[in-house]
Order: structure tokens, then C-alpha cells, then sequence
């Protein structure tokens, strides 16, 4: 048996709570995404690449494997992306340690304060809706994204 916590609702599986919550994921998506596409577009570059940008300065000498699992794209979706990077100069790659053919991917210095500038651009949208709802709500957002996210 499902103990709910206070403020909880029983009806949180019915498809009006679920649909509810995907026109606020989306709603929420769209109002990051305003937020920096000024700033994309001053770089001439896209979401793709933000994404890229993010996840590179997140991980530092993330290998570009790891970066398509992250990103849930194709290969050539990827070297399109990190070609564009590369040609203004935002991302490095370095060959592996122990494998030579592995490509490890860093921020350059322009790089990272572009993606600095990026996620001070969300980091105000969420800092505000963290702070309208206060704590425990912060805590059960990062546990159904957390639910949401897991691989199985």
C-alpha cells in the first residue's frame, strides 16, 4: 500500500494530473529554452549545442560515447554539433590516456564562458520556481525527475 504525504493528491495517476504535469514540463522547457535563445543566437548556435555544451562542461573529458548516451542522439547528430563547436573554437578534443582512437571532449575557455552565460540564463528561472515553491516541493520535483530519468 502507497502511504501518501500531506498535500499529496490519490488522483496523481489519473490521466487529467498526468497530462497537467506534461503541459507543465512542457510549458516549463519552453520558458528555459526563451531564456537562452537570445544568447544562441548571438553565437549562431542551437539547442543541440547548448545541450553539448552543458553536459562537456558538467564532465569534464567526457569521451563523445558518453556524451550520445547522455544526449540520446545519433552519431551524427553528435559530430555535426561538435564540428560546429569546434569551428568556434568552444570545444576541444584530446585523444584518451589509454586509448589513443578514444576523442575526450573539453570546454575551451570561450567555451566555458559561453556555457556559463547559458546556465546563468536558466539558473534564474529555476532559482526563482524553487523559490516560490519552497523546499520539500524542490525535494518531490528531483524525485519524479529522478523517476522520470532512471534507465531501465
Amino acid at each position: 500500500m502507497t502511504v501518501l504525504k500531506p498535500g499529496a493528491s490519490a488522483l496523481f495517476l489519473r490521466e487529467a494530473e498526468v497530462r497537467r504535469g506534461l503541459d507543465l514540463l512542457f510549458a516549463g522547457q519552453a520558458l528555459l529554452a526563451r531564456a537562452v535563445d537570445p544568447l544562441l543566437d548571438e553565437a549562431g548556435l542551437g539547442r543541440a549545442h547548448q545541450r553539448a555544451l552543458y553536459f562537456i562542461a558538467r564532465h569534464p573529458d567526457l569521451t563523445v560515447g558518453e556524451l550520445i548516451a547522455r544526449l540520446g542522439i545519433t552519431k551524427q547528430s553528435l559530430n555535426r554539433v561538435l564540428a560546429e563547436l569546434g569551428a568556434k573554437a568552444l570545444v576541444e578534443t584530446r585523444p584518451g590516456a589509454t586509448d589513443r582512437r578514444q576523442k575526450r571532449l573539453r570546454l575551451s575557455p570561450e567555451g566555458a564562458a559561453l556555457e556559463a552565460r547559458l546556465f546563468e540564463a536558466m539558473r534564474a528561472r529555476l532559482a526563482a520556481a524553487y523559490g516560490h515553491a519552497g523546499p520539500d516541493a524542490v525535494g518531490g520535483f528531483w524525485a519524479v525527475l529522478e523517476g522520470l530519468t532512471a534507465r531501465g
